[in-house]
């Protein structure tokens, strides 16, 4: 998921925004006139369909914003419909941040053409800093615009179709800015619990966890990663020994991973490339960011009780809260789960 709002810093950039922006407005179409339309493809049809009882859930069940977000439809005849850049110095895990009117800070800056985002990443390479350049299916105004149903969001599964506009609805919702953690776990909590729901609404079985066992397992495997160059980033040593060690971490990366997925996940191979693709600082930003905080959210809704309203209200809360409380109340909510894994265990 992405946040694309009106940035300060340029000029040229929030023209090419507004442009990008104007774009889907112009094009997007009802979504239930495409339905109705009979020159429509059946496929099209059924995922629309599903999209909007998503959204109905969305706001019925789960509390979340009831107003035109996800009612209209485009089809942008790309793969994505913004490309993230995101920059780290060569020797630092720590993002170059951007800032936008209404969203606050950022790790990224979101392009809708690849060739801008690609010119952008090259940019910032030629001064040696380390580049990351990712697709984005979805992104959100923060209700600012009425978001639509986008035909890149429609190549994923129904799970994954529903649960985006879970997510971002809840930024709608509630948005803190400068905090990206908090925002995108607050977000992805919702999307997370209100996915269990939904299936089990629909009558289908709990999602298959296994899928979701490895990806928590390879996000840990990352985030060690990034741990292991910051220490060896802070230690001190010479640029040429940073350069050379920082080598030799991915290197043995890479090498855990091998071993971890022939061990664990032998018939498992969706990491593979990620793995063998050429890996660098600006990499590993987004991981760990739209699930750092998720376990504290999960605490607060059951101390709610499961009920939306009182848990948007506590969220709410640590809303207004200076950041430095605010982390410090969820860090204690997040060691009160791992006491209990322990004794559990």
């Amino acid at each position: 998921m992405s946040l694309l709002l009106f940035a300060c810093s340029s000029l040229g950039y929030y023209a090419h925004v507004a442009h990008g922006q104007s774009e889907l407005v112009l094009h997007r179409r009802a979504v239930a006139k495409v339905i109705s339309d009979p020159a429509t493809d059946p496929k099209l049809v059924a995922r629309l369909e599903l999209a909007q009882q998503a959204r109905r859930y969305a706001s019925q069940q789960l509390g979340l914003p009831d107003n035109r977000s996800y009612t209209s439809y485009v089809d942008l005849h790309r793969p994505y419909v913004v490309w993230n850049v995101f920059v780290t110095p060569p020797y630092s895990v720590a993002p170059l941040q951007h800032c936008f009117l209404i969203a606050g800070c950022v790790a990224y800056r979101g392009y809708f053409e690849e060739a801008k985002a690609k010119r952008e990443a090259a940019r910032w390479q030629g001064q040696g800093d380390d580049v990351w350049v990712g697709g984005v299916p979805a992104y959100s105004t923060l209700g600012w615009f009425s978001d639509p149903v986008l035909s890149s969001m429609l190549r994923w599964d129904d799970d994954e179709l529903a649960g985006t506009i879970f997510h971002e609805l809840a930024h709608q919702l509630i948005y803190v800015k400068d905090d990206s953690a908090f925002n995108e776990s607050f977000a992805g909590f919702v999307q997370a619990e209100g996915l269990r729901a939904w299936r089990q609404s629909r009558g289908l079985p709990p999602s298959e966890a296994r899928h979701q066992a490895m990806d928590d397992g390879f996000t840990r495997m990352a985030l060690d990663l990034r741990d292991r160059l910051q220490t060896l980033y802070s230690s001190g040593v010479t640029a040429a020994a940073m350069a050379e060690g920082k080598q030799h971490e991915i290197e043995a990366f890479r090498e855990r991973y091998r071993q971890w997925r022939e061990r664990d996940w032998p018939n498992e191979h969706r990491y593979d490339a990620w793995v063998a693709a050429p890996i660098n600082n600006a990499r590993l930003l987004p991981f760990g960011l739209y699930d750092r905080w998720q376990p504290a959210f999960a605490v607060i809704f059951r101390q709610a009780q499961n009920n939306w309203s009182a848990f948007y209200g506590r969220v709410r809360e640590l809303g207004r809260m200076p950041q430095a409380e605010r982390e410090k109340t969820l860090q204690s909510l997040l060691n009160t789960v791992a006491q209990g894994d322990g004794a559990g265990g």
